[in-house]
Protein backbone atom coordinates (compact mmCIF):
# COMPACT_ATOMS: atom_id res chain seq x y z
CA UNK A 1 0.00 0.00 0.00
CA UNK A 2 2.86 2.35 0.90
CA UNK A 3 6.37 1.01 1.38
CA UNK A 4 9.19 3.56 1.49
CA UNK A 5 12.77 3.88 2.68
CA UNK A 6 12.99 5.96 5.86
CA UNK A 7 15.57 6.82 8.50
CA UNK A 8 15.42 9.54 11.16
CA UNK A 9 14.96 12.19 8.46
CA UNK A 10 16.73 15.24 7.03
CA UNK A 11 17.77 17.04 10.16
CA UNK A 12 18.73 20.72 10.29
CA UNK A 13 17.38 21.73 6.88
CA UNK A 14 13.92 23.11 7.70
CA UNK A 15 15.34 26.64 7.64
CA UNK A 16 15.91 26.11 3.90
CA UNK A 17 12.40 24.77 3.32
CA UNK A 18 13.45 21.09 3.20
CA UNK A 19 10.88 18.73 4.72
CA UNK A 20 12.28 16.42 7.42
CA UNK A 21 10.40 13.21 6.49
CA UNK A 22 11.84 10.12 8.20
CA UNK A 23 10.11 7.36 10.12
CA UNK A 24 6.59 7.94 11.38
CA UNK A 25 7.46 5.64 14.30
CA UNK A 26 11.10 6.46 15.12
CA UNK A 27 11.09 4.11 18.13
CA UNK A 28 10.40 1.02 16.03
CA UNK A 29 12.87 2.09 13.35
CA UNK A 30 15.68 2.54 15.88
CA UNK A 31 14.96 -0.75 17.64
CA UNK A 32 14.84 -2.64 14.32
CA UNK A 33 18.28 -1.27 13.45
CA UNK A 34 19.85 -1.96 16.83
CA UNK A 35 18.62 -5.56 16.87
CA UNK A 36 20.55 -6.36 13.68
CA UNK A 37 23.63 -4.41 14.77
CA UNK A 38 23.12 -1.25 12.68
CA UNK A 39 23.44 2.31 13.84
CA UNK A 40 20.13 3.64 15.12
CA UNK A 41 19.64 6.07 12.24
CA UNK A 42 20.21 3.60 9.37
CA UNK A 43 17.54 3.48 6.69
CA UNK A 44 14.89 0.75 6.82
CA UNK A 45 11.76 -0.15 4.91
CA UNK A 46 8.66 1.49 6.38
CA UNK A 47 5.68 -0.71 5.50
CA UNK A 48 2.15 0.63 5.92
CA UNK A 49 -0.87 -1.68 6.42
CA UNK A 50 -0.40 -3.93 3.36
CA UNK A 51 3.17 -5.08 2.86
CA UNK A 52 5.06 -6.13 -0.27
CA UNK A 53 6.42 -9.54 -1.21
CA UNK A 54 10.20 -9.64 -1.07
CA UNK A 55 12.40 -12.37 -2.57
CA UNK A 56 15.69 -12.85 -0.76
CA UNK A 57 18.61 -12.98 -3.21
CA UNK A 58 21.40 -13.57 -0.66
CA UNK A 59 21.66 -14.64 3.00
CA UNK A 60 20.95 -11.80 5.43
CA UNK A 61 20.00 -10.99 9.00
CA UNK A 62 16.82 -8.93 9.31
CA UNK A 63 14.40 -7.70 11.94
CA UNK A 64 10.78 -6.55 11.74
CA UNK A 65 9.50 -4.14 14.39
CA UNK A 66 6.45 -1.94 14.87
CA UNK A 67 3.03 -2.98 13.62
CA UNK A 68 2.12 -6.65 13.43
CA UNK A 69 1.23 -7.01 9.75
CA UNK A 70 1.37 -10.82 9.92
CA UNK A 71 4.93 -11.13 8.53
CA UNK A 72 5.89 -14.53 7.14
CA UNK A 73 8.89 -16.25 5.56
CA UNK A 74 7.93 -18.90 3.02
CA UNK A 75 4.39 -18.80 4.37
CA UNK A 76 5.40 -19.47 7.98
CA UNK A 77 4.97 -16.84 10.66
CA UNK A 78 8.12 -14.73 11.11
CA UNK A 79 9.26 -13.43 14.51
CA UNK A 80 8.89 -9.78 15.42
CA UNK A 81 11.12 -7.58 17.57
CA UNK A 82 13.92 -10.10 17.03
CA UNK A 83 16.84 -10.45 14.61
CA UNK A 84 16.76 -13.61 12.49
CA UNK A 85 18.39 -15.11 9.39
CA UNK A 86 16.87 -15.40 5.93
CA UNK A 87 18.42 -17.42 3.12
CA UNK A 88 18.68 -17.10 -0.63
CA UNK A 89 15.37 -18.14 -2.18
CA UNK A 90 13.24 -17.22 0.84
CA UNK A 91 10.14 -15.10 0.29
CA UNK A 92 9.12 -12.48 2.88
CA UNK A 93 5.44 -11.57 2.81
CA UNK A 94 2.86 -9.74 4.91
CA UNK A 95 -0.79 -10.45 5.56
CA UNK A 96 -3.63 -9.09 7.67
CA UNK A 97 -2.83 -6.14 9.97
CA UNK A 98 -3.28 -7.39 13.52
CA UNK A 99 -1.92 -4.48 15.57
CA UNK A 100 -0.69 -1.05 14.52
CA UNK A 101 -0.30 0.23 10.96
CA UNK A 102 3.45 0.68 10.25
CA UNK A 103 6.20 -1.97 10.36
CA UNK A 104 9.93 -1.47 9.91
CA UNK A 105 12.16 -4.02 8.19
CA UNK A 106 15.88 -3.56 8.84
CA UNK A 107 18.71 -5.57 7.27
CA UNK A 108 22.11 -5.98 8.89
CA UNK A 109 24.50 -3.60 7.14
CA UNK A 110 21.74 -1.38 5.80
CA UNK A 111 20.30 -0.81 2.33
CA UNK A 112 22.58 0.42 -0.44
CA UNK A 113 20.55 3.40 -1.64
CA UNK A 114 21.60 7.01 -2.30
CA UNK A 115 21.99 9.41 0.61
CA UNK A 116 20.31 12.69 -0.37
CA UNK A 117 20.94 15.74 1.82
CA UNK A 118 22.22 13.52 4.58
CA UNK A 119 19.33 11.05 4.60
CA UNK A 120 17.98 7.93 2.89
CA UNK A 121 14.39 8.99 3.64
CA UNK A 122 11.81 9.19 0.88
CA UNK A 123 9.63 12.29 0.46
CA UNK A 124 7.33 11.32 -2.39
CA UNK A 125 5.64 14.71 -2.86
CA UNK A 126 8.97 16.23 -3.94
CA UNK A 127 10.40 13.09 -5.61
CA UNK A 128 13.21 12.95 -3.06
CA UNK A 129 14.65 9.54 -2.28
CA UNK A 130 14.36 6.07 -3.78
CA UNK A 131 10.84 5.06 -4.81
CA UNK A 132 10.13 1.34 -4.46
CA UNK A 133 8.64 -0.32 -7.52
CA UNK A 134 7.58 -3.82 -8.55
CA UNK A 135 10.50 -6.09 -9.54
CA UNK A 136 13.02 -3.63 -8.10
CA UNK A 137 16.26 -5.18 -6.79
CA UNK A 138 17.26 -3.69 -3.43
CA UNK A 139 20.93 -4.09 -2.62
CA UNK A 140 22.39 -4.21 0.85
CA UNK A 141 25.77 -4.17 2.56
CA UNK A 142 26.28 -7.75 3.76
CA UNK A 143 27.45 -8.11 7.35
CA UNK A 144 27.03 -10.90 9.87
CA UNK A 145 24.49 -9.12 12.06
CA UNK A 146 23.27 -10.37 15.42
CA UNK A 147 20.71 -13.17 14.86
CA UNK A 148 18.76 -14.14 17.96
CA UNK A 149 18.88 -10.72 19.64
CA UNK A 150 15.38 -9.58 20.59
CA UNK A 151 13.27 -7.62 23.02
CA UNK A 152 11.65 -9.11 26.08
CA UNK A 153 7.87 -9.20 25.85
CA UNK A 154 7.53 -6.72 28.72
CA UNK A 155 9.12 -3.88 26.73
CA UNK A 156 7.42 -4.52 23.37
CA UNK A 157 4.86 -1.76 22.70
CA UNK A 158 1.20 -2.54 22.15
CA UNK A 159 -1.04 -0.66 19.74
CA UNK A 160 -4.63 -0.31 20.97
CA UNK A 161 -7.14 1.64 18.86
CA UNK A 162 -7.75 4.16 21.66
CA UNK A 163 -4.78 6.02 23.14
CA UNK A 164 -4.11 8.73 25.67
CA UNK A 165 -1.51 10.98 24.06
CA UNK A 166 0.60 13.31 26.21
CA UNK A 167 1.04 16.85 24.97
CA UNK A 168 2.50 20.17 26.04
CA UNK A 169 0.59 23.42 25.62
CA UNK A 170 1.34 24.99 22.25
CA UNK A 171 2.72 28.49 21.66
CA UNK A 172 -0.68 29.80 20.55
CA UNK A 173 -2.85 28.34 23.30
CA UNK A 174 -3.80 31.87 24.41
CA UNK A 175 -5.57 32.27 21.05
CA UNK A 176 -8.26 29.77 22.13
CA UNK A 177 -11.25 30.32 24.40
CA UNK A 178 -11.34 28.64 27.81
CA UNK A 179 -14.17 26.47 26.54
CA UNK A 180 -12.09 25.52 23.51
CA UNK A 181 -9.12 24.45 25.64
CA UNK A 182 -11.37 22.43 27.95
CA UNK A 183 -13.00 20.81 24.93
CA UNK A 184 -9.59 19.90 23.46
CA UNK A 185 -8.48 18.13 26.63
CA UNK A 186 -11.77 16.58 27.72
CA UNK A 187 -13.21 15.13 24.52
CA UNK A 188 -12.45 12.06 22.45
CA UNK A 189 -10.91 12.76 19.02
CA UNK A 190 -11.27 10.40 16.07
CA UNK A 191 -8.69 9.97 13.28
CA UNK A 192 -10.15 10.69 9.86
CA UNK A 193 -9.51 8.39 6.85
CA UNK A 194 -7.75 11.17 4.91
CA UNK A 195 -4.86 11.19 7.39
CA UNK A 196 -1.40 10.46 5.97
CA UNK A 197 2.34 10.89 6.56
CA UNK A 198 1.94 14.66 6.44
CA UNK A 199 -0.71 14.95 9.11
CA UNK A 200 -3.44 13.19 11.07
CA UNK A 201 -6.76 14.99 10.70
CA UNK A 202 -9.06 14.61 13.68
CA UNK A 203 -12.84 14.56 13.86
CA UNK A 204 -13.65 16.55 16.98
CA UNK A 205 -16.25 18.80 18.50
CA UNK A 206 -15.34 22.29 17.33
CA UNK A 207 -12.53 23.96 19.24
CA UNK A 208 -13.28 27.71 19.06
CA UNK A 209 -10.69 30.47 18.77
CA UNK A 210 -10.83 33.91 20.35
CA UNK A 211 -9.89 35.93 17.27
CA UNK A 212 -9.49 33.63 14.29
CA UNK A 213 -7.22 30.74 13.37
CA UNK A 214 -4.57 32.46 11.22
CA UNK A 215 -1.12 33.46 12.51
CA UNK A 216 2.12 34.59 10.91
CA UNK A 217 3.75 31.44 9.49
CA UNK A 218 6.00 29.86 12.11
CA UNK A 219 8.01 26.70 12.68
CA UNK A 220 6.17 23.40 13.18
CA UNK A 221 8.05 20.50 14.81
CA UNK A 222 6.69 16.98 14.53
CA UNK A 223 3.66 16.54 16.76
CA UNK A 224 2.46 20.13 16.38
CA UNK A 225 -1.33 20.24 16.70
CA UNK A 226 -2.81 22.95 14.53
CA UNK A 227 -6.44 24.06 14.69
CA UNK A 228 -7.64 25.79 11.51
CA UNK A 229 -10.80 27.90 11.29
CA UNK A 230 -13.11 24.87 11.16
CA UNK A 231 -12.05 23.98 14.73
CA UNK A 232 -10.85 20.48 13.75
CA UNK A 233 -7.31 19.65 14.97
CA UNK A 234 -4.50 18.35 12.74
CA UNK A 235 -1.47 16.54 14.19
CA UNK A 236 1.52 17.27 11.96
CA UNK A 237 3.66 14.21 11.30
CA UNK A 238 6.88 13.21 9.50
CA UNK A 239 6.14 14.74 6.08
CA UNK A 240 4.77 18.00 7.52
CA UNK A 241 5.56 21.33 5.91
CA UNK A 242 8.42 23.36 7.41
CA UNK A 243 6.20 26.23 8.61
CA UNK A 244 2.50 26.66 9.28
CA UNK A 245 0.02 29.50 9.54
CA UNK A 246 -2.64 28.01 11.82
CA UNK A 247 -2.83 28.37 15.58
CA UNK A 248 -0.95 25.68 17.53
CA UNK A 249 -2.88 24.54 20.57
CA UNK A 250 -0.47 21.80 21.71
CA UNK A 251 2.50 19.61 20.74
CA UNK A 252 2.68 15.83 21.13
CA UNK A 253 5.75 14.91 23.22
CA UNK A 254 8.45 13.01 21.35
CA UNK A 255 8.02 9.64 23.11
CA UNK A 256 4.32 9.58 22.17
CA UNK A 257 4.78 10.28 18.45
CA UNK A 258 5.01 6.50 17.75
CA UNK A 259 1.70 5.96 19.55
CA UNK A 260 0.02 8.40 17.18
CA UNK A 261 1.79 6.95 14.12
CA UNK A 262 0.49 3.44 14.87
CA UNK A 263 -3.16 4.46 15.18
CA UNK A 264 -5.36 3.48 12.21
CA UNK A 265 -8.08 5.58 10.59
CA UNK A 266 -10.96 5.53 13.04
CA UNK A 267 -8.57 5.28 15.97
CA UNK A 268 -9.42 7.42 18.97
CA UNK A 269 -7.30 9.86 20.98
CA UNK A 270 -7.57 11.60 24.34
CA UNK A 271 -5.02 14.32 25.05
CA UNK A 272 -3.33 14.66 28.44
CA UNK A 273 -1.27 17.75 29.37
CA UNK A 274 2.26 17.36 30.77
CA UNK A 275 4.97 19.91 31.50
CA UNK A 276 8.39 20.24 29.91
CA UNK A 277 10.19 18.49 32.81
CA UNK A 278 7.94 15.44 32.51
CA UNK A 279 8.43 15.33 28.74
CA UNK A 280 12.21 15.58 29.07
CA UNK A 281 12.39 12.89 31.75
CA UNK A 282 10.41 10.50 29.55
CA UNK A 283 12.76 11.24 26.65
CA UNK A 284 15.79 10.57 28.87
CA UNK A 285 14.32 7.21 29.92
CA UNK A 286 13.82 6.27 26.28
CA UNK A 287 17.39 7.29 25.46
CA UNK A 288 18.69 5.07 28.28
CA UNK A 289 16.73 2.17 26.81
CA UNK A 290 18.37 2.70 23.42
CA UNK A 291 21.83 2.90 24.99
CA UNK A 292 21.30 -0.43 26.75
CA UNK A 293 20.07 -2.01 23.52
CA UNK A 294 23.12 -0.66 21.67
CA UNK A 295 25.33 -2.56 24.12
CA UNK A 296 23.49 -5.75 23.19
CA UNK A 297 21.94 -6.28 26.64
Amino acid sequence: MQTTFQDIGRQGLQQYGVVVSGAMDPFSLQVANLLVGNSRDEGTLEIALMGPELDVLAPAVISICGADLSPAVNGRRAPMWKAFKVQEGDRISFGRPLSGVRAYLAVAGGYDIPVIMGSKSTYERANIGTVIKKDMVINGFRVRGRPGVGLKHAVIPDYPHTRTIRVMDGPDIDRFTEEGIESFYNQQHKIKPESDRMGYRLESMEIPHKHGADIWSDAVPIGTIQVPSNGQPIILMADRQTTGGYTRIATVISVDIPKVAQLPPGGKIYFKPVNVNQAQNLSIQEEKFFRVLEMGV
